[in-house]
């Protein structure tokens, strides 16, 4: 609307005096960052540390009375390393 005030105002030429200012076509080549594998060798390690950690927890929760199950530690421990890696694979694929 105001750009048209302002045309009106203003003496340019009209669009229809000017050439073709619509997109016509539009080409996306798709741009595609490869793997590091840096970052996935530490997601190795984490993992490795997760299940570690997971040995550890079952070993001390079967050695040791303690008013809890295991799963209360392991499984968001899992969960959050599951989501984290999904988020990684899933961001590298879709560029």
């Amino acid at each position: 609307m105001f750009a048209n005030l302002l045309q009106l105002l203003s003496d340019h030429p009209r669009p229809s005096d000017q050439p073709n200012v619509f997109v016509e076509e539009v080409v996306v080549v798709p741009d595609h960052e490869p793997r590091n594998p840096r970052t996935e060798r530490l997601i190795l390690v984490c993992w490795v540390l997760i299940a570690l950690k997971h040995v550890a927890i079952i070993w001390v929760c079967h050695r040791y009375p303690v008013p809890f199950h295991q799963l209360w530690i392991n499984f968001p421990t899992w969960l959050l390393g599951a989501l984290a890696t999904a988020m990684y694979f899933v961001r590298v694929r879709r560029r």
